[in-house]
C-alpha cells in the first residue's frame, strides 16, 4: 500500500480521498483541534498531531512513522485568494507552503501532491518552490481541476501540482461519473427549521438578491441565495448546477416557496459535506457548525484526490 502522510490535513479531505484510491495513511498534521479531532476521528489508525510545521522536527517525525510513499500537502490558501481581498496579507501565511519541502528532503517520497487555490500561481515564491522541488529530484506537473468534473455537486477549481521522483504526470484519470448538481445534497423538505423570506428582520441585500432570482426564474421556482460573492453571479444561483465553491463563511441559502409564502434556511451541514464529495461513513462530531464549515472551505474534496491518486499509484 501507498503510505501517506498528509500535512495541513485540516478534516481529512486529501487523506479521505487517498484512502479511497487504496493508499494507506499513517499520518496527519494540522494545527486546528477541530480539524485534527475530526480528523483522528475518521483515521483512527493514524498518528494525529496538533502543532504547528515549523515546531515539527521532520527527522524525529521520520524515525516515529517510518518511511512513506506520498506526500499530501495543502498549505494555506487564505492569503493568495481573492476570497480575502485584493491584496494578500501576509506573507508568512503563504509562505507555508514552502514547509512541504522540508518534509520532502527528510522523507524523499515518491509522490508529492501540493494541493491550493489557482492564485497561488502568480505568489512571488511560486517559481521558487517549483524549482526547488525539481532540485530535490521530482517531475514536477500543474494541473486545475474543477471538483464538478469528478462526480462532485460543487464548482470547486484548484491547483494540484504533482510531484513524481519517477514519472512525470501529463494527466489526471477524470472518473465515468454523472454530473451532479445542488439537489443532489439537498436533504428533504421539512427535516430543517426555516424562516419567511419576508421576515421584518431580513436585510435589504438578501431581499435584493431573491429578487434577482425571482426575476430570472419566477415566483414558483426554489433556488440558493449566495453569500460573500465576488463571481459576478448576482447573489443567487439555480438548484440544477453545481453549488458555487464552499468557502470558509456561512455563504448559501435556500429559497423554496410554502403554504405562508417563500421560506428561507441556511444549507446544513450534512448537506455541505455531500457538496466536498465525502461519503456518509465521513464522521464529523466536533465543534461548531462555523468551525465546521471553515473545515469543508479550507478542505479538498475527496473524489478530485481520489482521482489522482490512483493515477500516479496505478501507473
Amino acid at each position: 500500500m501507498t503510505r501517506t502522510l498528509d500535512i495541513f490535513s485540516g478534516g481529512g479531505g486529501s487523506s479521505y480521498g487517498a484512502r479511497n484510491a487504496g493508499a494507506e495513511i499513517v499520518c496527519g498534521i494540522d494545527l486546528c483541534e477541530v480539524a485534527t479531532a475530526t480528523y483522528k476521528e475518521n483515521f483512527p489508525e493514524a498518528t494525529t498531531i496538533t502543532k504547528a510545521l515549523e515546531n515539527i522536527n521532520p527527522r524525529k517525525l521520520h524515525d516515529s512513522i517510518g518511511d512513506i510513499d506520498l506526500l499530501l500537502a495543502s498549505p494555506e490558501c487564505t492569503n493568495h485568494t481573492c476570497a480575502k481581498g485584493s491584496a494578500p496579507r501576509s506573507e508568512q501565511s503563504r509562505a507555508t507552503a514552502m514547509q512541504a519541502l522540508r518534509f520532502a528532503k527528510e522523507f524523499k517520497p515518491r509522490w508529492l501532491i501540493l494541493e491550493n487555490v489557482v492564485h497561488m500561481r502568480p505568489w512571488s515564491r511560486y517559481g521558487e518552490l517549483k524549482e526547488a522541488l525539481e532540485d530535490l529530484g521530482y517531475n514536477v506537473s500543474e494541473f486545475v481541476l474543477d471538483a464538478s468534473d469528478f462526480g462532485v455537486a460543487q464548482s470547486r477549481r484548484r491547483l494540484f501540482v504533482v510531484c513524481d521522483l519517477e514519472d512525470g504526470v501529463e494527466e489526471i484519470k477524470r472518473p465515468r461519473r454523472t454530473r451532479k448538481d445542488v439537489t443532489d445534497i439537498l436533504d428533504p423538505p421539512g427535516k430543517w427549521g426555516t424562516t419567511s423570506l419576508y421576515s421584518p428582520k431580513r436585510a435589504k441585500p438578501t431581499l435584493e438578491r431573491a429578487e434577482r432570482g425571482f426575476a430570472e426564474m419566477g415566483k414558483r421556482a426554489s433556488f440558493l441565495l449566495v453569500y460573500y460573492g465576488t463571481d459576478g453571479g448576482g447573489g443567487w444561483q439555480r438548484l440544477d448546477r453545481p453549488l458555487r465553491t464552499i468557502t470558509t463563511v456561512d455563504r448559501f441559502a435556500l429559497v423554496e416557496p410554502g403554504d405562508d409564502g417563500h421560506q428561507m434556511r441556511m444549507l446544513q451541514v450534512p448537506e455541505l459535506k455531500r457538496a466536498m464529495g465525502f461519503k456518509t461513513d465521513y464522521m464529523m462530531n466536533h465543534g461548531t457548525r462555523r468551525e465546521n464549515i471553515k473545515i469543508f472551505g479550507n478542505g479538498v474534496c475527496p473524489p478530485v484526490m481520489e482521482a489522482i491518486v490512483e493515477t500516479i499509484t496505478s501507473g
